[in-house]
């Protein structure tokens, strides 16, 4: 997250693009976040500055937000002092997470006087303060009382203080590896922590990088570091400071092999991250911008599937149980004939066999091979002969029930797993009413009736291809349902992953011979909305709708087909135009 390094970068792009320009507009979407509307450089810009604890930051916005109906006492309080004024200077203080914003503005007498605006990104502390020419606090969006800290309060007419650096030194400092050695030998910890704890700017994820990029594993104790390691972790530091002081950033976005975001940087030395995919951004404030709308609604979207993602999970566990248990008794019949054979073996032999026999050795005339029988002696040779076919017969009628049930479970697993599917990849709230219904149809949740005001029908996803032809994308089994047996003609095409949860794609061709290209790029988006998305290669079957058909009762989403074609397709659509 924002940590000193990536505020250094921000602070140099706020600088260049908002020194010189007016505010014109301030608003309060959210109790502890601000939205600057400013005139620079003939453009308008959007300064976003949020003290959230859980997502607190200061960057430029290209999206607008709703404002409550009636202003925020401490919005009216800004648009008082700082609205229409300019600013002089964007600047971050001592290479901690605060950032200054100086402006000058007219006051009621026709005074120029000059204001601060302190934004502190640090977690739950996190605050935007506004400070008079003399340093002394006019308000802050977070009051913070006696009660609450007894070393630093920031309430109004208190002169603002820095918060404590904990006895940091500034990075940029750094001049030698003797004086690096001296700071992170004082301590007794780990290396890559002593390098967080020594140095204002540095997050635990930067000291992390240091060291790996220095080839120096993080978790070794400093007091265990070589000479040679700390020339090349100094080296390291080095560059870092260089870059810093020329402001050539590289602001990256860092993702887990499924895609979902984790964090981002301003600066790596070195793009070696273990099981992470990287991209790379032109703007840190595109890319911040990007992070929180995506990383907010995968947040909002979690909390509002969670009674889902219980249902299914716990579903999944029933049905995964059923299918162990189920498999067994399966594997338990392998062994059915033998019973068989016995009590057949008894029936021939009976005339051999005398009371109190506890087995019998005879010829087994299916293997031509000698066999000794094992009998209960306490019954005779045709009872002995029944409790053989006795057992083969529940064998028998096992084996037919448990195959009947492995089918249907087997079924209700690959549902619920598209049910999964759709769940982790839902959108917006018409997705999740889709998904709900879906669940209340099938059994898994009870109806319930519905107060709420009726939601805009969600739609599938709609993409052209290279060609002009359109292309159709399923976000859950309801509208997988209707584009297969609704949707879709005869002579047009569907597209699936072969035995993976995913969308059903349907191409229309309006009675036209599709080109190859479009069967590969059909292909790559049944590829891409599967849960084999981040596979390199993808099986996808495909075939005309005429040859789909959806049996009778069966679950959502859920179709056969006995003829189609298959290829081998990478899961990526980056080419490819989506209709929105």
């Amino acid at each position: 997250m924002i940590d000193g390094i990536v505020l250094h970068n921000i602070a140099h792009d706020l600088k260049e693009a908002l020194v010189g320009g007016r505010v014109d507009k301030i608003t309060q979407p959210e109790r502890d976040e601000l939205l600057i509307h400013i005139r620079a450089g003939g453009k308008k810009q959007r300064l976003l500055l949020s003290a959230q604890a859980t997502m607190p930051r200061a960057h430029l916005t290209f999206k607008n937000k709703k404002n409550p109906l009636t202003p925020p006492s401490y919005c009216m309080l800004l648009r008082k002092y700082i609205g229409n004024g300019r600013i002089i200077d964007v600047e971050q203080l001592n290479m901690e997470r605060i950032l200054k914003i100086t402006l000058e503005q007219l006051n009621e007498l026709g005074d120029l006087c000059s204001y601060s605006l302190i934004i502190e990104i640090m977690g739950k502390h996190s605050n935007i303060i506004l400070l008079d020419s003399n340093n002394l606090i006019l308000d802050s969006i977070k009051r913070i009382g006696a009660n609450i800290s007894r070393v630093r309060q920031v309430y109004p007419g208190r002169e603002y203080i820095l918060p404590p650096n904990q006895g940091k030194t500034d990075i940029r400092k750094l001049s030698s590896v003797d004086e690096l050695k001296e700071v992170l030998l004082t301590k007794d910890d780990l290396i890559f922590k002593t390098i967080y704890t020594s140095y204002t700017g540095i997050s635990p994820f930067m000291a992390n990088h240091l060291c790996t990029s220095s080839n120096i594993d993080p978790n070794s104790h400093v007091k265990t570091i070589s000479n040679t390691e700390f020339t090349l972790l100094f080296n390291k530091i080095n560059k870092l400071n260089n870059r810093l002081n020329s402001n050539t950033y590289s602001p990256t976005l860092i993702m887990d092999l499924e895609g979902n975001y984790i964090d981002y940087y301003s600066l790596l030395l070195s793009e070696n991250l273990y099981e992470r995919q990287l991209e790379n951004f032109e703007d840190i404030n595109i890319l911040i911008d990007s992070f929180y709308e995506t990383k907010s609604l995968q947040i909002r979207m979690k909390q509002k599937t969670y009674d889902l993602r219980k249902v299914i999970q716990t579903s999944l566990d029933r049905c995964n149980k059923k299918l162990d248990i189920q498999t067994r008794q399966l594997k338990d019949t392998n062994n059915m004939d033998k019973f068989k054979i016995k009590g057949e073996l008894i029936l021939t032999n009976q005339y051999m066999i005398k009371p109190k026999d506890t087995s019998i050795t005879v010829l087994n005339y299916y293997t031509n091979e000698e066999t000794t029988i094992t009998l209960d002696p306490n019954k005779s040779a045709i009872e002995n002969s029944n409790k053989a076919y006795s057992k083969y017969n529940k064998k028998k009628r096992t084996l037919v029930a448990v195959k009947k049930q492995l089918v249907h479970t087997k079924a209700e697993l690959a549902h619920l797993e598209s049910v999964k599917y759709a769940v982790e990849n839902v959108l917006n709230e018409d997705d999740i009413e889709e998904i709900r219904k879906e669940l209340m149809e099938t059994g898994y949740l009870r109806f319930k009736k519905n107060t709420k005001k009726s939601r805009t029908k969600s739609q599938p996803y709609h993409y052209l291809s290279s060609d002009g032809f359109h292309m159709y994308v399923g976000k859950n089994n309801f509208q997988n349902d209707e584009l297969t047996t609704k949707f879709a003609n005869n002579s047009d095409w569907w597209f699936h992953t072969k035995d993976v949860p995913g969308s059903h794609v349907i191409v229309k061709t309006y009675g036209q011979e599709l080109p190859d290209k479009v069967y590969e790029e059909a292909a790559a988006l049944a590829a891409y909305y599967s849960k084999a998305r981040h596979s390199t290669k993808v099986t996808v079957d495909y075939t005309t709708k005429k040859n789909i058909k959806k049996p009778h009762g069966s679950a959502p989403g859920y179709v056969i087909y006995h003829t189609n074609y298959s290829l081998f397709i990478d899961p990526t659509i980056d080419s490819l135009e989506q209709v929105l």
